[in-house]
């Protein structure tokens, strides 16, 4: 019972109260108010539909006993208050304000009118909402539109009524249409979490401008994402620099790159302009689901062609070519002309059965993971025919397909098949590979999503006390910026390796100790008020002998002094000069965004990082995955195997120190910035030559028990709620938290359950989990519900006897947090053969557990009359058995945690 969402009153009411004035007069009526009261009236709406004026007393007393699921408001701005509380009186569960121009203060009112009464806001500056399977039009935004499976999310009242009007030219469909505007109280957040769960939304285009958590977006849009194709067109992009930054990553990185990175790892894809959208928009309507990259293109005419063929290696993907088998066997059936050698060029004469037999053949060969047809008017060709066999084609492909029907008159009846049939069709080769990649995108940042890296990793443990004393010994002193000394200190304390160093604060210390290190060596600047030592002369480089290092000393301070003449001097440090003459200058950083939090960044290092300017970045926590994939994305990545006679350099090393710098992020709240700067690596490993921190003083919140990580937006694993309990007839297995790669698992427990214990947890005669469902409940938010499963080892014997073993999942507890956030509601299901073991008891305890160290006060559930076991658990639990007022058929069970 778990899965009714609490926004349901709001997007699916069965009742509705509309506050716009008199319903028979236009008199004092607002703009939208007129349109509101037109565009619901347009069509039946399925549910009950009652028009009350803001004045109205009479009625209240008839009204007070009725429970409206919706009140409408479109009023005037000074009437909104006064309608919200005449919403409140009658019992409404959620209000829309469909207005505009609203200023934060009176925004401000509405919220807490809205929280007082418990009801939930959409508003004010609203458009409204479409919801047309219900035939609901409340909304300012024009006539409803077409049903569907995509829903539209939009930040912008004038682009939302664009959209739809392209829709209606396009045949796209909505499963809703959801208008945000400004001082809303409910938002993207909300809005994106009931459409991760509605199970007539397909996939989800977004309009956004901005964010108010990043935590709740990441965690909504991460959900949303894994269960269904998410597409953002963000407005507001910043240009990268800021002039005020101490280390060069701050430097170089845009909040516009962080907004990337976000998105990429929540598992959605990015398009940069409104055709973008659009051509997204066509290409999931089509509930296209892709499997890779590769883009086989059937063309008519070498040049279009060769054109597609350019912008698949512009924007970064694989061009699809056909086996040798494949070729050998389509070769035959297509003209004398055609070539098949790089792009399936099927020659002028291809006709209808050439198209045909191309793609049979595109769809078959594993060297291929989506199809782009082409196709230019020739004479003696009918291009509508050719539409038909795609038309046809598609009805059984396995893979997306795509079309460009270039040209125009000759082609219009021949786009009209291909948009029938929801061929997304482009009127350019450059658009419809751009469609694809948009296709492509998606599917590799779903492997991005799925990685829920735990905070620490499984290599040596990091002394994380001794670090922390540096970063409190340092704000002690009202400073913010760590020497090099004290910022190699902090890497050494989670083990990345650093040149040794000695600060010497006088020239004749200076030659001793260049002595004792061995030379070479290098003298660098130490103060905490210079940040690019290079650009004041605080860095000498291969020094000899004794003597040059006491007169490098002296020359250093004195050059320093004079061009920088505020700046603290503690001395000089001292080090060897870095091991690796063909070792590649890396630099690793860490920027803290504005609203995301802290990001780590990979490029190239040494004195040209702003000339190059090359940044990779990713939300931390990092995996072995995600830190491997963070170098890929770098343009230093090339130089990094065999180069210029160079051996390869150690990409485990590489690899480890992100890993480390990750721990780091996610132990020290208060790191700012950082630079890693050069980071040399080569065949022999990696070490960190010199190092620059910022830290600030940590101001996370410590809600509901996840403080010490509250400054990330993505919660790491929580692997400390990990348990083994022993199984009462022998044995033992583990209680863990939920991860999404337990899916299969999940999904055969679910399978295995008898009809009875289905329907017990279900209240359904599903015989296993829809994806949607599936994908919901393994990929969650650690942060606002919890799902802990009970994995058991089994003994299984292969056909020749041999013993192995294989994990199976043989319970789930889970609870989710209430809109209240002050309380939970828990559900439990344990394999039958499991039974009776104290799975059960184990798996509640634990889960309340979890939910009491979040802050939470109350758990609760639902379990169906009938089902005494689960009752007499709850009771034996000491949970509060009461009638449920809504449905007789269940009793509600209730604990004080």
């Amino acid at each position: 019972m778990m899965d009714k969402h609490y926004l349901t009153p709001l997007f699916a009411p069965s009742s509705i109260i509309v506050l716009a004035g008199s319903s028979d007069a236009a008199d004092g009526l607002t703009p939208q108010a007129r349109v509101l009261r037109d565009a619901l009236r347009a069509q039946r709406y399925t549910g009950e539909l009652t028009f009350l004026g803001v004045d109205t007393s009479g009625t209240l007393a008839d009204l007070a006993q009725t429970r409206a699921d919706l009140a409408i408001l479109a009023l005037p701005p000074q009437d909104l208050a006064a309608g919200l509380e005449l919403a409140a009186r009658v019992n409404c569960r959620c209000a829309l304000v469909v207005s505009s121009g609203v200023d934060a203060e009176l925004a401000a009112q509405l919220r807490k009118i809205a929280r007082r009464e418990g009801m939930h806001l959409l508003g004010p500056n609203s458009s409204g909402i479409q919801r047309p399977s219900l035939q609901l039009n409340a909304s300012a935004a024009g006539p409803l539109a077409r049903d569907g499976s995509l829903a539209l999310l939009c930040q912008s009242g004038a682009l939302t009524t664009s959209i739809l009007d392209w829709a209606r030219n396009n045949a796209v469909g909505f499963s809703s249409v959801i208008s945000l505007g400004p001082h809303t109280d409910l938002g993207l957040s909300d809005a994106l979490d009931f459409l991760a769960n509605d199970p007539r939304t397909q996939s989800i285009v977004v309009y956004m401008e901005g964010i108010q958590n990043a935590r709740r977006f990441m965690s909504a849009l991460r959900s949303a994402a894994y269960a269904k194709p998410v597409v953002v067109l963000k407005a507001g992009r910043k240009p990268a620099g800021n002039e005020a930054a101490q280390t060069h990553s701050a430097a170089i990185v845009g909040s516009d790159d962080v907004f990337d990175a976000a998105l990429r790892r929540a598992g959605a894809v990015r398009v940069r302009s409104f055709v973008a959208l659009f051509s997204a928009a066509k290409c999931l309507a089509s509930r296209y689901r892709p499997v890779g990259r590769r883009l086989g293109l059937i063309t008519n005419g070498g040049g279009p062609g060769v054109l597609a063929a350019d912008w698949v290696n512009e924007i970064g993907l694989d061009l699809g070519r056909l086996s040798p088998e494949a070729v050998a066997k389509l070769a035959p059936q297509l003209p004398p002309l055609a070539s098949l050698a790089d792009l399936m060029d099927l020659s002028e004469e291809a006709g209808p059965a050439h198209y045909r037999a191309a793609l049979e053949a595109a769809f078959r060969d594993r060297t291929v993971d989506g199809v782009l047809a082409i196709f230019s008017p020739k004479e003696g060709i009918d291009p509508t025919a050719v539409a038909a066999e795609l038309a046809e084609a598609k009805r059984l492909a396995p893979k997306p397909l795509l079309a460009c029907w270039m040209g125009d008159a000759s082609v219009v009846p021949a786009r009209e098949v291909l948009r029938e049939a929801q061929i997304p069709n482009f009127r350019t080769p450059e658009a419809a590979v751009g469609a694809f990649g948009n296709i492509a995108s998606f599917y590799q940042n779903q492997q991005l999503l799925q990685q829920t890296p735990a905070p620490l990793t499984a290599m040596a443990k990091p002394d994380i006390e001794g670090a922390r004393l540096v970063i409190e010994t340092v704000l002690a002193e009202r400073r913010n910026v760590l020497t090099e000394m004290e910022s190699k200190t902090l890497l050494a304390a989670f083990h990345i390796p650093v040149t040794r160093t000695v600060l010497a604060r006088s020239a004749h210390e200076a030659a001793m100790i260049a002595t004792q290190l061995g030379f070479p060596v290098a003298l660098k600047i130490d103060s905490p008020d210079i940040a690019h030592k290079s650009d004041v002369g605080g860095v000498v480089l291969n020094v000899h002998s004794g003597a040059a290092a006491r007169d490098a000393y002296a020359d250093m301070v004195q050059r320093v002094a004079r061009l920088h003449p505020g700046a603290r001097i503690n001395g000089v440090t001292v080090q060897n000069m870095a091991r690796a003459r063909r070792g590649r200058e890396i630099n690793i950083g860490l920027v803290t965004d504005e609203p995301f939090g802290p990001v780590i960044t990979f490029g190239a290092g040494g004195t040209m990082i702003e000339l190059i300017n090359d940044r990779a970045m990713e939300l931390p926590p990092l995996n072995q995955f995600l830190a491997r994939r963070l170098i890929d994305r770098s343009r230093v990545a090339e130089t990094l195997g065999e180069w210029r006679g160079a051996a390869a350099v150690d990409r485990v090393a590489l690899e480890q120190a992100l890993l480390r710098v990750s721990e780091m992020v996610c132990a020290l709240p208060q790191l700012r910035e950082m630079d890693i700067n050069p980071l040399i690596v080569d065949e022999l490993g990696a070490v960190a030559v010199d190092a620059r921190i910022v830290v600030g003083e940590s101001t996370q919140a410590g809600a509901r028990g996840e403080g010490q990580y509250g400054h990330l937006s993505i919660l790491p694993y929580p692997a400390r709620y990990e348990q083994v309990w022993p199984l009462r007839g022998g044995g033992d297995y583990v209680v863990r938290p939920i991860r999404p790669d337990d899916a299969q698992m999940v999904q055969r427990l679910v399978r295995e359950l008898s009809p009875e214990s289905r329907y017990f947890r279900f209240v359904s005669q599903i015989a296993e989990l829809p994806p949607s469902m599936l994908s919901r409940f393994t990929l969650i938010d650690y942060d606002r519900e919890m799902a802990l499963v009970a994995e058991h080892r089994e003994r299984v014997l292969d056909e020749e006897g041999e013993v192995s073993h294989k994990q199976r999942i043989v319970g789930v507890s889970r609870y989710v947090t209430n809109p209240d956030q002050m309380s939970c509601e828990f559900a439990l299901l344990v394999a039958d053969d499991f039974a009776g073991q104290g799975l059960g008891s184990r798996l509640m305890l634990s889960i309340m557990e979890v939910a009491r160290e979040r802050g939470l006060s109350e758990i609760q559930g639902l379990v169906l009359a009938n089902n005494p076991n689960m009752l007499k658990l709850m009771r034996r639990l000491g949970f509060e058995v009461r009638p449920f007022p809504d449905d007789p058929e269940f009793r509600l069970v209730v604990h004080q945690l």
